[in-house]
């Protein structure tokens, strides 16, 4: 996420459409809660996309920023970048993500940094993967790592399979 500084964004940037942003307005949408960069498990058999809580090797983990930003579609080639075409349609991005908000025609949440002017407040509201989550480097199988969503709370799988499995 880019610092913004005298005369690098217009007023109230963030409600304007998204294809009227410059890079520096684009870039500081981001209110830094790092859930982009989670890995994501997809069902070889639903393509439904379940949640983990393993993040990207290139994530600081007491930030939630990137270590590399500049590079890190050269040191991670499957990173995926957000666009002004794709903001709206990554389903995985969190309901709280500024780009899909705003894609959305929506407003960001009032605890947004841009608009309370506090960049803890993505921490204190409980949005941020600060201190929630592990590094790929560390993690292991990302299967053990899925974050299940509430209404499968009591499903029960075999210790010898891998539901991941698609053999």
């Amino acid at each position: 996420m880019g610092e913004l500084s005298a005369g690098d964004a217009r007023d109230r940037f963030w409600e304007r459409p998204l294809e009227s942003l410059n890079k520096t307005e684009w870039e500081a949408l981001c209110d830094g809660c790092g859930q982009c960069c989670l890995h994501k498990v997809e069902d070889a058999d639903t393509g439904e996309i379940y949640h983990t809580n393993v993040a990207c090797k290139l994530l600081d983990l007491e930030t939630a920023r990137c270590s590399d930003y500049p590079n890190r579609k050269r040191i991670v080639p499957d990173c995926t970048r957000l666009t002004i075409r794709n903001a709206g349609s990554l389903e995985w991005l969190p309901d709280t993500c500024a780009y899909r908000l705003r894609a959305d025609g929506e407003p960001l949440p009032g605890w947004h940094y841009l608009i309370s002017g506090d960049h803890e407040a993505v921490k204190r509201v409980g949005v941020s993967v600060v201190g929630r989550v592990v590094s790929e480097t560390v993690a292991g199988p990302l299967e053990q790592h899925i974050i299940w969503p509430a209404d499968m709370e009591g499903w029960e799988i075999e210790a010898e399979s891998n539901p991941w499995d698609v053999t």
